[in-house]
């Protein structure tokens, strides 16, 4: 299964990603590591994107994961002083208060930022595996009310997701970068919700989740500290969930 699953991940990659040169969200979590290791191990040009404040949990950790992949990577720290102006200009750009619609646009802001300044037109993200593979703690509760639970959370959270890329990239534009989410292709999607639910989630009790992806990533070669490293959302370990809170 994990050979499939592999197979199916690379198809997609090199089924939407034209370019050899392209970006990649970089937090050093499982699931931006394991596509920057198989975009590399593809013969892509990978330069990891890595944004967030000033010694932020998501800087500190993809600087620490990198030391093993040593891949090119670059950071932007984010500028207190004219983060609540970049805030603002989001929100009246997305039109809407969603709070994480909010964070996800201003961290996808200041990735098409930092890409935009190396030259990188295309940035890749591992978006899909949290809402295909588990990775929410919400699933946690689905698990008990049993598999159909589970796909009305994941088709829910699937949903979400592929509007709030939409707003992302209307974001990213402003940099003419495009972001793309291979593991958003309907393909993948309808692939991945093929496997069990077991390989992702055990029970209510199961604080990692996503096995398989874990599994998988640790075959290709991510480093442990990555894989075997519980979930924090992009906005939180940027901290921008944080910052965005006092403004509101």
């Amino acid at each position: 299964m994990k050979k499939e699953l592999l197979d199916k991940i690379q198809n997609s990659i090199k089924e939407n990603i034209v370019e050899k040169k392209i970006g990649i969200a970089f937090s050093g979590g499982v699931d931006s590591t394991l596509i920057s290791k198989i975009c590399s191990d593809l013969g892509y040009y990978v330069t990891l994107l890595t944004i967030g404040f000033s010694e932020s949990h998501d800087i500190l950790f993809a600087k620490e994961v990198n030391q093993q992949l040593k891949l090119v990577h670059h950071v932007l720290e984010i500028d207190a002083l004219t983060f609540q102006d970049v805030a603002i200009k989001i929100n009246q750009t997305i039109k809407t208060d969603n709070l994480s619609w909010n964070e996800n646009c201003i961290a996808f802001y200041y990735v098409s930022k930092l890409a935009k300044s190396l030259g990188i037109n295309i940035v890749v993200t591992a978006n899909g595996i949290d809402e295909l593979f588990c990775g929410y703690d919400t699933y946690r509760t689905a698990i008990g009310g049993g598999e159909s639970k589970v796909l009305e959370v994941m088709n829910s959270k699937l949903d979400n997701e592929i509007k709030m890329m939409k707003a992302v990239n209307q974001v990213a534009s402003e940099f003419d970068v495009k972001i793309i989410q291979p593991l958003l292709s309907s393909d993948f999607v309808q692939f991945a919700k093929t496997i069990p639910i077991s390989e992702k989630i055990h029970d209510s009790e199961d604080l990692l989740r996503k096995h398989i992806i874990r599994k998988l990533a640790r075959d290709v070669g991510v480093p442990e500290i990555s894989y075997s490293k519980r979930k924090k959302a992009l906005q939180y370990g940027s901290k921008i969930h944080k910052t965005l809170l006092k403004f509101r």
